[in-house]
């Protein structure tokens, strides 16, 4: 017995049974809640999408794509117990998501010190376990080690023997092109208004397993690269937005001060409310020369407060620094030259491509480096803005910085 479900990206979506026992449980119904892009919602109120909709996109997708590669190569062996591992894991893969989506996880590697490198990966896990836990028997016909095979698809960690192709579909460590991706471009750019030119059903079409991973024909590089592109965009225009970017320092923040001071917490609520907001400062993009140096002396609140006049009201709680890198999934690489291709003529031999067999007009840089600054206080924003633009000329050896406000 099936269950169908209408969506505004893949249209009619259906499950089977053993899905859809994983989808009634609480742990997955709270995911109602948690909204797909945290903040974002008090900058774009069209991304009021949750991580609810998005997790059944994914596990739609994987069963697509792994029903596909069954139906399409048989001699590959690919067991009715591996697309079940796989839809689940993607069904799955977001289930330890807290309050704000990414935000929490901020937090936790904040205030945790046993934490500094904590995911919701991690908790995802330890949700699917409890599931197993509480709901005797919703697993199946699955073995332990299917429910292991479960686990390692979630992290994109391959402990077993399984196959490696697998592991290219919900959490690709290889080159980052996966259906999590696939969905959540999509799904964003339709309830964030911004359009986008990547096309993951023809991606999707276009894919085979050989080599024990899955490649692509050769005419869809261009194509990757959109996916990239698509992605950056994203995190440039919407996801590193200054003022949702605000609005995660004032609920982490009112977060941290909750456990000993509850006013505290409810001034800084109160505020975001009155849309009284920590401010931005200015930024630096900072030079590919440069990038080197700013990674092994950064930029910190201490250091900008250090350049305060003589007699300045300036203190370290009132600055906060923002340091992130944008990339194209995979650091300073080309995204492409971690992908495999095939032609149609010769499906079974696989071979990379060059920029000269893709275009020329394709970045030359793959990541930046970016340094912002925001403060809590309001009426400081001009003074802290001279003290940064100092720290970048004394500090750092820059005569003439050209930050965000240089004008």
């Amino acid at each position: 017995m099936t269950k169908r479900i209408q969506d505004p990206i893949h249209g009619l979506m259906e499950f089977d049974d053993w899905v859809v026992k994983f989808i009634d449980t609480e742990h997955f119904q709270r995911l109602r809640s948690i909204k797909q892009l945290g903040t974002s919602y008090y900058v774009y109120p069209g991304a009021s999408h949750n991580r609810f909709e998005h997790s059944l996109g994914v596990a739609h997708l994987a069963h697509s794509l792994v029903k596909r590669i069954r139906e399409s190569q048989p001699n590959l062996g690919c067991s009715e117990k591996d697309l079940k591992c796989v839809t689940l894991a993607a069904l799955c893969h977001d289930l330890g998501h807290g309050p704000f989506s990414h935000l929490f996880e901020g937090f936790i590697r904040k205030t945790r010190t046993d934490r500094i490198k904590w995911k919701h990966e991690e908790a995802s896990i330890m949700m699917f376990n409890d599931i197993l836990k509480k709901y005797k028997g919703i697993a199946g016909d699955l073995s332990e080690d299917d429910k292991q095979l479960i686990r390692d698809l979630i992290t994109g960690n391959n402990t077993g023997d399984r196959p490696p192709y697998l592991f290219d579909i919900v959490s690709n460590k290889r080159n980052s092109i996966d259906v999590d991706k696939f969905d959540y471009l999509a799904r964003d750019c339709y309830y964030l208004g911004m359009k986008s030119e990547f096309d993951f059903s023809r991606l999707m079409n276009y894919s085979r397993v050989s080599n024990n991973q899955i490649v692509y024909d050769f005419k869809e590089s261009y194509n990757i690269y959109e996916l990239f592109h698509t992605r950056y965009s994203l995190h440039k225009k919407a996801y590193k937005h200054f003022v949702g970017k605000a609005i995660d320092y004032m609920i982490i923040d009112a977060l941290e001060a909750a456990d000993e001071n509850l006013k505290k917490s409810k001034k800084i609520i109160k505020r975001i409310r009155k849309r009284k907001l920590y401010k931005f400062v200015d930024g630096y993009l900072v030079p590919k020369e440069l990038k080197e140096q700013f990674k092994r002396n950064k930029v910190t609140e201490k250091k900008i407060v250090k350049h305060r006049s003589n007699g300045a009201e300036l203190e370290k709680d009132d600055v906060i620094v923002d340091i992130f890198n944008l990339n194209y999934g995979n650091e300073d690489e080309n995204p492409i030259d971690n992908v495999e291709f095939y032609d149609k003529n010769q499906p079974n031999d696989v071979f990379k491509l060059e920029e000269s067999q893709v275009s020329y007009l394709t970045p030359k840089q793959y990541d930046e480096l970016y340094i912002r600054i925001f403060t809590r206080n309001r009426r400081k924003i001009k003074q802290i803005r001279k003290c940064f633009k100092k720290l970048l000329k004394k500090d750092y050896g820059i005569p003439n910085p050209m930050t965000y406000y240089s004008r």
